[in-house]
């Protein structure tokens, strides 16, 4: 019973570009580079107490186990463009929305899972903020229940870009 193995992975066109890029440094600078170090490492003698050897070994281990996470998740990416989409909140959307408590503003784009980065206003399409938003319409008020308590939110504008 495997389920979900194969599941679509929703993305934007920017989070795809930015996993292959990742991807690249990996595959053509990162891991030739861990390669050398342990090569070099090795030329230093003896292995059980050698700090540098085991250092890379666990960097060439956190690259390798990197490559293939990034691997399973562009050959599963559902690549999705915003700029093609119009209407009510949905996967790609960027929606500004002022938190009807404090007025205060902010703009987020709805985004897949692995390009999330709140810091730089994209929000999980998985997180409770984005399932609220789903589906609502500029004017539309969202309650959305976080860590420090309920918040009310008013969706001021809905861009797709």
């Amino acid at each position: 019973m495997v389920t979900g193995a194969m599941e679509k992975v929703p993305m934007t066109r920017a989070g795809h570009a930015a996993l292959d890029a990742e991807l690249r440094q990996l595959k053509n600078e990162d891991r030739p580079a861990v390669i050398r170090a342990i090569a070099e490492a090795r030329e230093h003698g003896d292995l059980s107490e050698n700090a540098e050897y085991h250092a890379a070994r666990e960097k060439q281990s956190f690259i390798e186990g990197r490559i293939k996470e990034i691997e399973g998740l562009l050959s599963r990416a559902d690549v999705i463009d915003p700029a093609r989409m119009s209407g009510s909140v949905k996967f790609g959307a960027t929606v500004t929305l002022v938190d009807e408590d404090t007025d205060e503003q902010k703009t987020y784009q709805i985004v897949g899972e692995a390009e999330a980065d709140l810091e730089k206003g994209l929000l999980n399409v998985k997180s409770p903020l984005a399932r609220a938003l789903i589906g609502k319409d500029e004017g539309d008020s969202v309650e959305v229940k976080t860590p420090g308590g309920e918040r009310s939110y008013e969706v001021l504008s809905i861009e797709y870009r």
